[in-house]
């Protein structure tokens, strides 16, 4: 598997995961409150290492914007995986984390980039690695 590749093992599909995380998982915010995650912790996993989603709700913006919200989230998180990657797997679990917009919208934020999306991924992934 590549270092910095997102396979389709690594995301989350099935509808019984999301509403796992949904109700029994934790929230937790980025410093400015543009984007949350929820996450859950599986102990007795299948599969070790870390499982994403990415959900932005339609009152975030028009599809092309909400698409390329996606994009930069999973880019950001693709390129920073081995903050959560290698302590789960040292630690044999399982952690679903699904990364939603909170305040984040289109009319804020008329152009979105990378550099601005990036700062917050990767504050709540060390937010969950200190909760984990």
């Amino acid at each position: 598997m590549k270092i910095f590749g997102l396979s389709s093992k690594e995301r989350i599909k099935k509808k019984k995961e999301f509403e796992l995380v949904y109700t029994k998982g934790e929230v937790v915010y980025s410093s400015n409150f543009n984007l949350k995650a929820v996450f859950y912790i599986d102990k007795k996993p299948d599969f070790t290492g870390v499982k994403i989603a990415f959900a932005i709700s339609r009152k975030s913006g028009k599809a092309v914007w909400r698409n390329r919200l996606k994009r930069l989230l999973r880019e950001s998180y693709r390129l920073n995986k081995q903050i959560l990657k290698t302590y789960c797997e040292e630690k044999k679990i399982c952690l679903y984390i699904i990364f939603a917009s909170n305040t984040l919208n289109e009319v804020k934020n008329k152009k979105i980039k990378l550099c601005n999306i990036m700062p917050d991924v990767v504050d709540l992934m060390n937010k969950i690695k200190l909760r984990i």
